[in-house]
C-alpha cells in the first residue's frame, strides 16, 4: 500500500493483524514484516487521533471565549 491510509482503513488493517498474530495465522518469516506495519498503523492513527483532539480542542476553546 503506497499512499497514506486514513484512520479507519488503518485501524481496521491493524485490527486484522491483530487477530492474525493472536490467531496463530503469522508464520515466523512474516511476523516481524506485520509487526513493521502494524507500528507504521498504530503512528498514523495515534497522529490523526492527536490532531484530532487539538482541532476538537481548540474548537471547544473558540466556544468558550465566544469566538
Amino acid at each position: 500500500m503506497n499512499e497514506t491510509p486514513n484512520y479507519a482503513e488503518a485501524f481496521e488493517e491493524l485490527q486484522h493483524i491483530v487477530a492474525e498474530i493472536e490467531d496463530g495465522k503469522i508464520t515466523v518469516d512474516t511476523l516481524s514484516e506485520k509487526v513493521k506495519r502494524a507500528t507504521v498503523l498504530i503512528k498514523i492513527c495515534r497522529a490523526k487521533l492527536t490532531s484530532t483532539e487539538a482541532d476538537v480542542s481548540a474548537i471547544l476553546k473558540d466556544l468558550e471565549t465566544g469566538e
